[in-house]
């Protein structure tokens, strides 16, 4: 099972993508297991050479109880200190940002495929929407031909 943030990709260009895990409660793993986690507007943050990852929403897990966690709580994401000081100096140079593209398990572990990237322009969103449009209707017609 995994979440995807779509918007990323419509936003942003993704010069480059880092997987990292994430420190997580037990009932945040139950609800990422049931669906309920949302990483749009979401982004994530270096201070103290440490990561961390913000406005994620997870939705409290139904039978949580008084041990439920906070939604939209700050989570530390767990990357190698030289991958860390690696986007760093990426961040500060260019002017990128930290975006989670996709959220998945592995080995029964949390993973997030952190990319970095560069801001669209409003010419550029236009663009990426007239190839899509374009990749859509080349494929129905491509369907209608076999068919004939």
């Amino acid at each position: 099972m995994e979440i995807i943030n779509r918007e990323a990709r419509f936003n942003y260009f993704v010069l480059e993508s880092v997987e990292c895990g994430v420190v997580l409660t037990g009932t945040e793993i139950k609800s990422i297991r049931d669906g309920k986690c949302n990483l749009k507007d979401s982004y994530a943050r270096i201070r103290n050479n440490e990561v961390y990852l913000l406005n994620m929403n997870i939705s409290e897990y139904k039978e949580g109880n008084i041990f439920n966690h906070d939604p939209k709580r700050t989570r530390k994401l767990l990357l190698h200190k030289n991958e860390i000081l690696k986007l760093a100096s990426k961040i500060e140079q260019d002017g990128l940002t930290l975006v989670p593209l996709k959220l998945y398990f592995n080995k029964n572990k949390v993973k997030i495929l952190l990319g970095l990237c560069k801001g669209k322009k409003t010419y550029d969103k236009r663009e990426t929407i007239k190839e899509r449009d374009l990749k859509r209707e080349a494929s129905k017609l491509q369907k209608y031909n076999y068919k004939a």
